[in-house]
């Protein structure tokens, strides 16, 4: 009984991720208010109904997306923030880092990007709350940093969001430019390298 049990827990876990999959390749060509269950299941090859085994809705299944793409991008953004260094070479190798993330994860970013400020209530809280979340560790990464001597509560948070909000705008340009030409890549990365060199300099000097 215990093995039935594990293979059709282990069949569920794999619909369920079918239908996070399929939804989103059809989110590469419209938004999460425009998509239906119908289409999702079509994808898959399962019945409508089978899509309420797994989501209550559309607007559910996006927060499940919500975390599946901003669990990927995590990783990301504390290993771009976690160092005090912020040297020309941090800096490029951060800038690298998120340039790699677009390539390997383009659906994810495109996912966020659309929908942080898109028409599905659920879906625009959960990716604040997650950013949020985000934001405190950075928080918590940047305290540690004797550079925050003398900082408040609130400015090293507002200085974590900003990092936060950064690479979000980086890997929204990276998505952009992908089939563009090298010459636009390249003027990409000069941009992003620039903007977060400005971030560094106002932080060095925001207590004087």
């Amino acid at each position: 009984m215990s093995h039935t049990l594990g293979v059709r827990q282990a069949q569920k876990l794999r619909t369920r991720q079918a239908l996070l999959a399929a939804a989103l390749a059809l989110l590469e060509e419209q938004s999460l208010s425009s998509l239906g269950l119908r289409e999702v299941t079509r994808a898959v090859g399962v019945a409508p109904t089978a899509f309420y085994r797994h989501f209550r809705s559309t607007a559910d299944l996006g927060v499940a997306l919500v975390e599946e793409a901003l669990g990927s991008l995590h990783p990301m953004i504390r290993t771009t923030v976690s160092t005090a260094d912020d040297s020309e070479e941090r800096i490029a190798r951060a800038v690298e880092l998120i340039a790699r993330h677009v390539a390997e994860y383009p659906a994810h970013v495109r996912f966020i990007a659309r929908e942080r400020h898109g028409g599905v209530q659920p879906v625009r809280e959960a990716i604040r709350e997650q950013l949020a979340r985000f934001a405190r560790e950075v928080k918590e990464e940047l305290a540690k940093d004797a550079q925050a001597a003398g900082w408040s509560e609130d400015d090293l948070l507002m200085l974590a969001h900003l990092y936060v909000d950064q690479m979000l705008m980086t890997a929204s340009l990276f998505l952009e430019a992908q089939d563009a030409s090298e010459a636009t890549r390249e003027q990409v990365t000069r941009l992003a390298t620039r903007q977060l060199r400005l971030i560094s300099i106002g932080r060095r000097h925001w207590l004087d």
